[in-house]
């Protein structure tokens, strides 16, 4: 008897008998890692680009809300796709998570027509919203462009990554993001200033190396997909897409990929405000998101971890396991956004320097970082509630809380201050946002916890 449990127990997913703390270790360590690494690339391009001029830093950052929006729809249909992954491993359905993961394939190609078109045909008229600097437009449209026609290898890179994730494995997708993200950094200063014989590209260079390195991070990412046996097993023969699956997929999808659209939107905005206060203010603002992305990335990276566990067992009907995720999440986000702010408050000077900051750069700057930290404590607990949410399909609150914490509290702040109280001010816009959205969304966790997590 006790051989036929043992072997039972061996048979379920790791997701239903691991010990939580050592499960979030091994799930969530890999993604943060992998999103670090994201992260530090990111950083690394915007190293280079100031290299070119505060200009090619301030183009970057007029469409990195494009860019936003790219990782916006391929995050987010991604998260669809692994709640409903992990949910239907959890409920022992096994051909239907099977169908799900191929959906997802079909999903990121079709993202993929609508940004290439974009990137063809939308590019300069978006540019010219926010810009009349003919040097600003120039850099700006040709980067964008560039990154939006190449985008098909994100797109498919971060479906594989998802899928992988939502059956456990977090160490493959940890593999073929640093292996993609190291290209990007040793092939940007090569094509940018044209070392080794290569063309000097400028700030077309940033935009090739990432293009490059996005489809060898994918290349990887089949490999492991489809030469290695997983929960899933993806298969295209016979394949018809069925209705009820992508309404599935984009009913935590859609409204995650409509809460990180709107911060896309938002940055738009605040580009288009600040912009006509100082050009030097958007790219302090560049500097922010992209320093920034160290902190939050391993906070991504965490609820990577934690969502299939959390869907899993929600599916599973283990109210204990599910809580005991949380609450550990809570913690570690919370451990790293504290060490976050205190590098925002105690080195903003050295953290500009690293971007070539000028002087009027240095005095906005170190303002704006330390103003804007102060809102990461608050953050930690609303990023991992609302991941909660989404890995319990109810991605419909979570748009709504992303719509309240950005068109409601962020962007009539940022005007308010902006216009009667100048730039010094305007930095304030983000913590009480934060703060705000952090109050609401504790009422809301008790009455989900209430509803539906307490009777499980």
């Amino acid at each position: 008897m006790e051989n036929n449990e043992s072997k039972d127990r061996e048979k379920e997913n790791k997701m239903g008998v691991m010990p939580i703390g050592k499960l979030l270790a091994t799930m969530s360590f890999p993604a943060m890692v992998s999103m670090l690494i994201q992260a530090l690339y990111s950083i690394v391009d915007s190293f280079f680009v100031a290299r070119i001029s505060e200009k090619a830093l301030s183009a970057v950052t007029l469409v990195f809300p494009i860019q936003m929006l790219m990782i916006s729809v391929s995050v987010g249909t991604g998260v669809g796709l692994s709640s409903l992954i992990a949910r239907r491993l959890g409920e022992k359905r096994l051909e239907d998570a099977n169908h799900a993961a191929a959906h997802g394939f079909l999903l990121a190609f079709c993202s993929w027509i609508v940004f290439a078109l974009f990137g063809l045909f939308g590019t300069a008229p978006f540019v010219s919203l926010f810009s009349d600097d003919p040097e600003i437009s120039s850099l700006a449209v040709r980067f964008c462009t560039i990154v939006s026609v190449g985008s098909l290898f994100l797109f498919f890179q971060i479906n594989t990554e998802k899928t992988l994730q939502a059956t456990g494995n977090m160490l493959f997708p940890m593999i073929f993001n640093i292996t993609g993200a190291l290209c990007n950094i040793v092939l940007n200063p090569i094509l940018i200033f044209g070392l080794f014989g290569a063309p000097r590209l400028g700030i077309a260079g940033s935009a090739v190396s990432t293009i490059i390195a996005q489809f060898i991070a994918m290349s990887f990412g089949f490999f492991m997909l489809f030469r290695f046996k997983h929960a899933v097993q993806i298969s295209f023969k016979g394949f018809r897409p069925r209705a009820r699956t992508i309404l599935d997929i984009y009913s935590v999808g859609l409204p995650s990929i409509i809460m990180q659209a709107v911060m896309s939107f938002t940055l738009s905005i605040t580009n288009f405000i600040l912009i006509r206060l100082t050009p030097t203010a958007i790219a302090v603002l560049g500097v922010y998101f992209r320093i920034q992305s160290l902190i939050f990335m391993p906070v991504f990276g965490l609820n990577q971890g934690a969502l299939p566990i959390i869907g899993y067992n929600f599916g599973a009907r283990n109210r204990a396991r599910l809580m005991e995720t949380y609450k550990k999440a809570v913690f570690i986000a919370l451990a790293i956004m504290t060490a976050g702010l205190l590098l925002f408050q105690i080195f903003p000077h050295e953290i500009l320097l690293i971007f070539n900051a000028t002087p009027d750069m240095l005095r906005i700057g170190e303002r704006a970082l330390r103003i804007i930290s102060v809102g990461f404590v608050f953050a930690a607990f609303a990023i991992v509630s609302i991941t909660l949410l989404q890995a319990l399909a109810h991605g419909v609150l979570t748009m709504i809380l992303s719509l309240m914490r950005q068109m409601i509290f962020t962007l009539p702040m940022a005007w308010f201050f902006a216009s009667f109280f100048g730039l010094d001010y305007f930095w304030f816009c983000y913590p009480l946002s934060e703060i705000f959205t952090t109050g609401i969304l504790a009422v809301v966790m008790v009455r989900i916890y209430r509803r539906e997590i307490r009777n499980l």
